[in-house]
């Protein structure tokens, strides 16, 4: 399986199929983004929460490709009413596309459109997806929480895809934490050195996760492409 990083928040999965997921699809407004959302080709769209910087180009993708947005429900029914195909879940639930499995987990963070008024859109999620017999953790914008150690010791995870940004999400030592309970056997950072706020040195989480743990740890620049080994 192959995981490519399309900047900030997003990745885009591919399958020994040929299938393609992408997740948070902020592409057009993202400043690192190293693809045009007409580039694109997927055959499911996965939205973690509401905020731009992760719905991004969701809609217009699904347009483009004809396939559907997995969302929380109050998410997919918005994105729904823009006349695009949406499969809506709750946190906990899970479903088979076929070609992958997903569920919803917690996530610590908000979700919502707009400013006035905000509308909300559900709770915010992270996702597990098995494909290929290989199983990706994307926590989405959360902060830290107990129950990781339950997501990690339920699921035997060889990617788990955590925000280190700070200041929105887990810092760099959060992050640190919650790869040691995930036990995953590989972490890949994501949600930093978008803009200023939210940058970090990721070569020092690099070091702390080699030095704590056993997990490999794997940075990539927007564009590159990191291939999950089969168990």
């Amino acid at each position: 399986m192959d995981l490519t990083y399309l900047g900030h928040a997003c990745f885009l999965i591919k399958s020994e199929s040929g299938k393609k997921i992408i997740v948070d699809p902020f592409i057009k407004d993202n400043p690192v983004a190293p693809v045009k959302v007409e580039e694109v080709k997927v055959d499911l769209i996965v939205v973690t929460h509401g905020h731009f910087d992760h719905l991004g180009d969701a809609v217009e993708l699904a347009r483009n490709n004809n396939c559907p947005i997995v969302a929380m429900v109050e998410l997919a029914n918005y994105c729904g009413k823009q006349g695009v195909k949406v499969h809506g879940m709750q946190v906990g639930g899970s479903f088979d596309f076929g070609f992958a499995k997903m569920k919803f987990t917690l996530a610590f963070h908000s979700s919502s459109i707009g400013s006035d008024p905000i509308q909300y859109m559900g709770n915010p999620v992270g996702v597990i997806i098995s494909m290929d017999q290989l199983t990706i953790y994307h926590a989405g914008d959360t902060g830290l929480f107990g129950d990781m150690e339950l997501i990690g010791r339920m699921n035997s995870l060889d990617v788990a895809l955590l925000p280190i940004g700070d200041n929105f999400t887990m810092g760099p030592e959060d992050a640190l934490e919650a790869a040691k309970m995930l036990k995953p056997k590989a972490v890949i950072p994501m949600h930093y050195n978008t803009w200023e706020i939210i940058n970090q040195d990721v070569q020092q989480f690099v070091r702390q996760v080699e030095l704590e743990t056993n997990i490999t740890p794997a940075v990539l620049a927007p564009g590159e492409t990191y291939m999950i080994p089969r168990r």
